[in-house]
């Protein structure tokens, strides 16, 4: 079945309960397709979607305080993704400003439960039906009745003499006989950001994990709007450090379809390129972490020398050890040299050499393999209610890779090696990292070696007011959808992205469940989601 049969099948199922909504045509939000509806009718949607096995992606939502053509409005508009086989189905609905409530998604999607925390903390819409009242992000900042994402509510927000403590969020509790309780964090020893995580423990035994987070909040949302178009790709840059070229290509993807813009065969290409780069970079060293959270020190040394030698190549190739700022509207900053051409592809052949060669130790200990096998399993099951994707879905038998499987320029003309286990486990995560590895080895010669030739990038063109488009890119981590909508003059009305995260860390809740304590660092790290990406 195409992904237009399967929209199709979906907006017939829709027609068949007798729901009525609207197609609209938005060319910024292509691939997607935009289905317009009634809030009355949130939670049908949902159903419906849930019932053809559609996966729930994300959900963002948006002041509507003026409408493009600078007409007041008194509206909230809500969004939710969905995706099928690489067919993706943008639902909106509007929501009035004086009583918004839709009802919640969770009951069909549990992935949409922080989400949905996240929209009524910032923008004050109210889920019936959501299983969780507590506030979510940014904890004692601002009052009850502040909404941060409003028009009307200031960029310098409503700072107090001083924050209250946020010591009376009700954690849930297990209880019974034995049962004793573990706060970490916010503050942890290591050089990380902040997240408390509270157990709940029999001996060594974890019977629940609970996080808080959303000690990282940044207002990336808020302070987006007003931004023109090269502020904007600098910001989503940093919406998750180790995720930068990714956060940014998406972010400059949606800008450039909400413009119309043809960007350069050749920026494409070296956008893939960074994005290959990165997702090599991210996944030697996490090897390297997660064998020092094992106690296997030279493993841990070795991979941290590997991934540093990776970032000095960039550094001197690209300008910057993350490659920061290398994507831009239009294209990229600047060219790839002829004379790093070579150094690129011997890199790459040497990378691969001396991974292999350091896992065929390092498979031979039976120390390692009792550390990580059967740990911190996360079951299809959960994977699939979460809608984890990238390595941490891959591992669980969730067979989906934007590169493949709704491919975007350049990947549409390569081929792309996508590995999936079933196990589920610490080492099933380890697996599929490695063989992604190799896949972007193979990737990076590819890319290298069909380079086209020509420009890398085109002058930026102000798409009209009221202009919207939508990126997705597969980051190193998985899926990231990015979402932009034009004011006037160019400047930016609304800026959401999405990272896997929102997904990884309530899938680490789980698959904690049973491991005793002191496997936490290493199932943590086998995941390892992102605070900044999350948070926001």
């Amino acid at each position: 079945m195409t992904q237009a049969d399967t929209r199709a099948a979906f907006l017939a199922q829709l027609a068949a309960t007798g729901l009525r909504f609207e197609v609209q045509a938005s060319a910024g939000l292509a691939p997607a397709q935009l289905i317009v509806f009634q809030a009355r009718d949130w939670d049908t949607v949902a159903r419906e979607a849930k019932a053809l096995d559609y996966r729930w992606v994300a959900i963002w939502a948006e002041d509507m305080s003026e409408d493009a053509a600078g007409q007041s409005s008194a509206s909230l508009r809500v969004n939710a993704c969905f995706e099928k086989g690489g067919a993706y189905l943008v639902a909106r609905t509007e929501v009035p400003r004086t009583k918004p409530e839709l009802a919640s998604h969770c009951p069909f999607y549990a992935g949409a439960d922080r989400p949905e925390r996240h929209i009524r903390d910032l923008l004050g819409i109210t889920f019936a039906g959501h299983p969780d009242a507590r506030r979510w992000t940014r904890h004692q900042a601002w009052s009850e009745s502040d909404y941060p994402l409003r028009a009307d509510f200031p960029l310098e927000g409503r700072p107090l003499a001083q924050t209250p403590a946020d010591c009376h969020y009700n954690f849930l509790l297990a209880q019974g006989s034995g049962v004793y309780e573990i706060p970490v964090g916010p503050v942890h020893a290591g050089i990380i950001e902040p997240g408390h995580f509270r157990f709940q423990a029999v001996g060594e035994t974890v019977l629940r994990l609970e996080e808080r987070l959303a000690y990282t909040h940044k207002g990336i949302e808020k302070i987006a709007v007003g931004r023109d178009a090269a502020g904007l790709a600098r910001l989503a840059a940093r919406v998750s450090g180790d995720s930068t070229v990714a956060h940014t290509w998406a972010a400059s993807m949606a800008m450039e379809r909400a413009a119309g813009l043809t960007v350069p065969p050749r920026a494409l290409w070296l956008r893939a390129l960074l994005c290959e780069r990165e997702r090599v970079a991210n996944h030697v060293g996490d090897m390297g972490a997660m064998l020092n959270d094992i106690g296997f020190a030279f493993g841990a040394i070795q991979f941290g020398r590997l991934r540093e030698s990776w970032q000095r190549v960039s550094s001197e190739v690209f300008g910057h050890r993350f490659m920061m700022d290398c994507v831009v509207p239009g294209g990229v900053k600047t060219d790839l040299e002829q004379r790093f051409m070579q150094v690129l592809i011997e890199e790459a052949n040497a990378m691969r050499l001396q991974v292999n060669k350091l896992m065929s130790i390092i498979n031979d200990l039976p120390s390692v393999e009792d550390r990580v096998r059967g740990a911190g399993v996360l079951t299809p099951e959960y994977a699939k209610a979460l809608g984890c994707m990238g390595y941490v879905g891959r591992a669980s038998g969730l067979d989906f890779d934007l590169r493949r499987d709704a491919p975007y320029a350049p990947y549409d003309q390569l081929s792309v090696k996508v590995p999936l286990h079933h196990y589920g486990d610490v080492n099933g995560r380890a697996r599929t990292r490695l063989e992604e590895l190799a896949a972007s080895f193979d990737l990076i010669e590819a890319l290298l070696a069909g380079l086209p030739t020509g420009s890398v990038r085109v002058d930026w063109q102000n798409p009209p007011a009221g202009a919207e488009g939508l990126g997705l890119v597969e980051g190193w981590r998985g899926e990231i959808l990015s979402y932009v909508r034009f004011a006037a003059d160019g400047r930016i009305a609304r800026f959401f992205p999405r990272d896997p995260s929102w997904t990884f860390w309530p899938a680490l809740e789980l698959l904690m469940h049973d491991n005793i304590v002191p496997d936490f660092p290493v199932c943590n790290k086998s995941v390892n989601g992102s605070y900044s990406g999350q948070d926001l």
